[in-house]
């Protein structure tokens, strides 16, 4: 027992020095989760909750682009500066340099346009239902609305605002093909029940998250997200400052001195496990521990914990175990501190990325989904995912316990290999 304490104690004295190590393993992790949670929490505000200002310049000689321009403010989405002396190329150059997200040019024939194609589907309409006899026969008009996005915003952001505007628009056409087929029926206007009945004809929608266990619904936003996620990231980057301490001592000699002691070497390997298994929980403490009390006060949603804990602890262990034995695996195997560190942050990296800790798995190609089964992350990530997202227990972590099991006896045989190979054990 006194020689574990006095070889925990010598890894504690080697953690300690190792001031880079330190720093990469505590103070990397705390600015990395805080950066990452900020920028994305930002993001949800702009999509959910901040209006997107909207430069429209409206040449309309119509009513309709008056009704679309209401529309677009009265939806909430929107906050609205209008310059209608503002020519077509004028809108595209004005959008960025009034710091709008996207510019819309509405044409001075755009109530026309609107209208002669309303009309036409109404006589349409007449016509099937024997109404009138035959409707003239009048080629529709192409209508275009241009919408200039400034360059920085991405694609999928895009998508979702075209959508929106496009179910305005949609909703604008519609009440005017109505319009029409009233004023055909010899109607002065559509009645007041009717446009009442098209104004609240939208479907509600009811939004809810799926869980596995509805006693408990979690609401996911960025800290759920990013937390458990760039946790396990930084927890498996002690590879650097593991890895590169079993190279030194390797490299030093002190491998083979202590070979002359009983148990020497097994007692080195079981000291490095329990202090680095201290170093990964507390890493995960401190960051689970910043989530909960200090996002709140600066402004970000509070980290909620599972309400599993032992499935939450097991999970942890696990994915602490699998980081130590990765990083043992590094500095068995590699020749040098460089090799070491730049084959351990490369790797790492790489898991990272195809593990969905930092593009989520769902969007990548089949064949990237596929490789990214092999990635410990991917597993870690996975479990936590189902523990603080959908409230799941044991019998949905069974994929990542099994993995996360096997993954670390597969580093702790080819450890044993190597070290029996080279006569250490």
């Amino acid at each position: 027992m006194k020689k574990l304490r006095a070889s925990i104690l010598k890894e504690v004295l080697l953690v300690l020095h190792d001031k880079v190590g330190l720093l990469l393993m505590y103070l990397m992790p705390l600015l990395l989760v805080f950066i990452i949670t900020i920028v994305q929490n930002s993001a949800f505000q702009i999509v959910n909750e901040n209006k997107l200002t909207v430069l429209i310049s409206n040449h309309d000689k119509g009513s309709l682009g008056d009704s679309l321009v209401k529309a677009l403010a009265n939806s909430g989405s929107f906050e609205i500066k209008k310059k209608d002396h503002l020519t077509e190329p004028s809108v595209k150059r004005t959008t960025i340099d009034e710091d709008a997200m996207l510019g819309i040019y509405i044409p001075r024939d755009f109530s026309e346009k609107l209208s002669s194609n309303a009309d036409n589907i109404s006589k349409l309409m007449l016509e099937q239902m024997g109404v009138i006899e035959k409707a003239p026969k009048i080629k529709p008009r192409k209508q275009e609305l241009s919408i200039y996005f400034d360059p920085v915003v991405q694609e999928s952001f895009r998508i979702s605002v075209i959508n929106g505007i496009q179910s305005i628009t949609n909703g604008i056409e519609n009440e005017e093909m109505v319009s029409k087929l009233f004023l055909e029926m010899g109607y002065d206007s559509i009645p007041k029940k009717i446009r009442q009945a098209i104004t609240n004809r939208q479907t509600k929608l009811k939004i809810a998250n799926a869980s596995l266990n509805e006693a408990a619904e979690m609401i996911p936003n960025s800290s759920q997200h990013n937390v458990p996620a760039w946790s396990i990231f930084a927890m498996f980057f002690m590879v650097i400052s593991l890895g590169g301490n079993i190279v030194k001592e390797r490299l030093s000699g002190s491998f083979l001195r202590l070979q002359t002691i009983p148990r020497g070497f097994a007692l080195t390997l079981m000291s490095k496990f329990l202090v680095y298994l201290f170093v990964a929980l507390s890493q995960l403490l401190l960051l689970f521990m910043m989530g909960i009390y200090i996002f709140p006060h600066i402004g970000l949603p509070k980290l909620a914990m599972p309400n599993a804990f032992l499935p939450f602890l097991v999970v942890t262990l696990l994915s602490a175990l699998s980081a130590i034995s990765y990083a043992v695996l590094v500095g068995t195997y590699a020749k040098t501190q460089e090799q070491a560190n730049g084959f351990g942050a490369i790797s790492i990296i790489i898991f990272a990325a195809i593990g969905g800790i930092w593009v989520p798995n769902f969007v990548m190609p089949d064949y990237m989904q596929a490789i990214g089964n092999i990635s410990p992350l991917k597993w870690c990530l996975e479990g936590y995912y189902t523990l603080f997202l959908k409230n799941g227990a044991w019998s949905e972590l069974i994929g990542t316990i099994t993995f996360l099991f096997l993954f670390t006896g597969f580093c702790q045989l080819l450890i044993f290999i190597k070290l029996r190979i080279q006569n250490y054990i």
